[in-house]
């Protein structure tokens, strides 16, 4: 079993003891800060099966394990040993998946099926083959208070939430997964923790003393006693890489994690992440999601970088979002005018060293075209944060029809970078998804209800559409409905991802790396814009009326409009698109 000798570091404490079931054992303190088991009690403690168990600290508790594997009976309660290596894996032919020229899918886990657990889950895994998913990228699945939530207001990150099924049926999900060769991505959250049942300051100094982030107080990774505080996260980081067989991590928010070493620790993980890859023969992946526009994170080591994998491109999903919906308010004002999206198309950012009038500064850095690949960005039409994070949770089925979702799609999916789809957007899901929690604490619900509302007041909606996060009706709301997909006008649209797909795997300028393959042509007043990659080009025809788009010769391999026919005639050296169309010539 997992932390058998029932060890703990807590630093600043004069007494600390263990408590199994009605009995509390005094532990012995290293040099090290850290408390353990004398020899002479190990034996008596060591059990056939799993224990629950707790951590009494100069007299108060008994504290869930920092460590904890399993939280049963909630994150205010015991903890339960779990033996990680009892679960006999059937992933022996996995060689794993390099994130090159992959299709992610991201999901809640709560909201993707009706039961929301990851044994229903993995009865979906089919599904996500027939539409090219190469890698499952899991919303955070650590231990929470409450019932339903996120994820991002985990407090114990070792422990994966009993509601989902616990860390034997994690296991079981990544065992299913391989089998269909498709990878799993596990979105961990390093950069603060949440609200209620978060006990680790009675352990020791986790927490920084300087100012905190957003969503509250940051981690002590560079004061006294950081190097414990480190070590936490970079062993959580290794638990999902090696006991659970996960190929990859999303790292949320780096831009939030306060660290003033002379090696970030984005860099440290970098490096041992990349010695247990070597380790286990297969590629571990590491995304960061980061606001900074800054390449540095995915810089090799050796060009002093930090030697992250990828990073998410919000530019991207903001210029697609603008040029189909023509919404303006906040953070999209920059994104206006059709010419972003064709930057952000070749150039990877939009704002790389440009004034952001959201931030009221200058923002970002410039990618190197010439020895930067593509596929470093990860990039979605939408994610959970693009629509969780709307007053009413609106994906863009809200307010775009088939043809426009179909253009979105083809952007993402034969664009220069990493794909990235959100549950359900594969067939228009009219679902919304929206933000909601499960505090059982009523000021605390207040608190996030109220918060909630006022960090919209820079996006212009109206607060009355703010949906209460705590009310049962927000999550049962944004759970997908999966009856919708057979429906003919969401069959239809969720063919052609199919088909989109299928060109990814079939023509290798859909996949080709270099930023010099990458050509874009556009008419802002008409509304076209043409994609070149390679040999292949891909028409769009953004607007409601039918155009004649300049594109030479070649084979139409796939297209899709509102209407029955995206062609409606052929020039020499043009294509006739029906209103909101997509075009693909090879």
């Amino acid at each position: 079993m997992n932390n058998q000798e029932f060890s703990v570091w807590a630093p600043d404490a004069r007494a600390v003891q263990v408590q199994l079931g009605q009995d509390r054992l005094e532990l012995v303190s290293r040099d090290d800060g850290w408390w353990e088991l004398p020899a002479s009690a190990r034996l008596g403690v060591a059990a056939t099966g799993d224990v629950d168990y707790g951590f009494i600290v100069d007299g108060r508790g008994p504290f869930a394990d920092p460590r904890s594997r399993r939280q049963p009976a909630g994150v205010h309660a015991l903890s339960r040993t779990f033996d990680a290596s009892a679960h006999v894996w059937q992933d022996t032919n996995w060689t794993g998946r390099q994130l090159a020229g992959a299709i992610i899918y991201e999901l809640h886990l709560g909201t993707f099926t009706p039961e929301g657990t990851l044994e229903a889950a993995a009865g979906r895994l089919d599904h996500l083959q027939s539409i090219g998913v190469d890698f499952v990228e899991l919303l955070p699945v650590n231990a929470f208070n409450g019932t339903h939530n996120w994820g991002y207001d985990g407090v114990l990150w070792y422990a994966v939430h009993e509601g989902y099924g616990g860390p034997a049926a994690y296991q079981k999900f990544v065992d299913a997964c391989h089998q269909r060769g498709i990878g799993v991505i596990q979105d961990v959250v390093y950069n603060h923790l949440g609200p209620s049942g978060n006990y680790l300051p009675e352990f020791g100094p986790y927490l920084s003393e300087d100012a905190g982030n957003t969503w509250g107080s940051s981690l002590n990774l560079d004061g006294p006693h950081s190097d414990p505080v480190r070590r936490y996260i970079l062993d959580n980081a290794l638990m999902w890489l090696g006991d659970y067989h996960v190929d990859g991590l999303r790292l949320d928010a780096v831009h939030a994690l306060r660290d003033a070493r002379a090696t970030h620790l984005l860099e440290q993980l970098a490096v041992e992440v990349a010695a247990l890859s070597v380790e286990t023969g297969r590629p571990l992946t590491l995304i960061a999601e980061s606001d900074l526009n800054d390449p540095r994170l995915v810089t090799p080591r050796e060009a002093n970088g930090y030697g992250l994998d990828a990073q998410w491109s919000d530019d991207f999903h903001h210029a697609v979002h603008v040029a189909l919906t023509g919404e303006t308010t906040g953070y999209y004002a920059d994104f206006e005018p059709l010419g972003a999206l064709a930057k952000v198309l070749t150039h990877g950012f939009f704002h790389d060293g440009t004034y952001s009038s959201f931030r009221k500064r200058t923002h970002g850095r410039r990618i190197d075209l010439e020895r930067m690949p593509t596929w470093r960005l990860v990039v979605a039409s939408q994610n959970h944060d693009q629509i969780g994070n709307r007053a009413v949770g609106d994906r863009l089925s809200g307010q775009l029809d088939t043809g426009q979702l179909a253009i979105a799609a083809a952007l993402t999916l034969l664009g220069p970078y990493t794909p990235m789809l959100f549950m359900g957007e594969e067939w228009g899901a009219t679902t919304p998804w929206q933000f909601f929690t499960s505090h059982p604490e009523p000021e605390l619900g207040a608190a996030t209800a109220t918060g909630r509302i006022n960090e919209f007041a820079r996006m212009g909606w109206d607060p009355a559409q703010v949906p209460d996060p705590q009310d049962r009706q927000t999550f049962e709301r944004s759970r997908l409905d999966w009856n919708e997909a057979a429906e003919p006008e969401h069959a239809r649209l969720l063919g052609f991802y199919r088909a989109l797909a299928v060109l990814r795997r079939t023509h290798p300028d859909f996949t080709d790396p270099r930023f010099g393959q990458i050509a874009v042509a556009f008419d802002a007043n008409e509304g076209w814009l043409r994609l070149h990659r390679g040999n292949t080009k891909t028409l769009f025809n953004l607007g409601a009326q039918s155009l004649r788009v300049p594109a030479g010769g070649g084979e139409v391999v796939l297209s899709f409009a509102t209407g029955d026919q995206a062609v409606l005639g052929r020039l020499p050296n043009a294509v006739q698109l029906a209103p909101h169309s997509v075009v693909v010539l090879a």
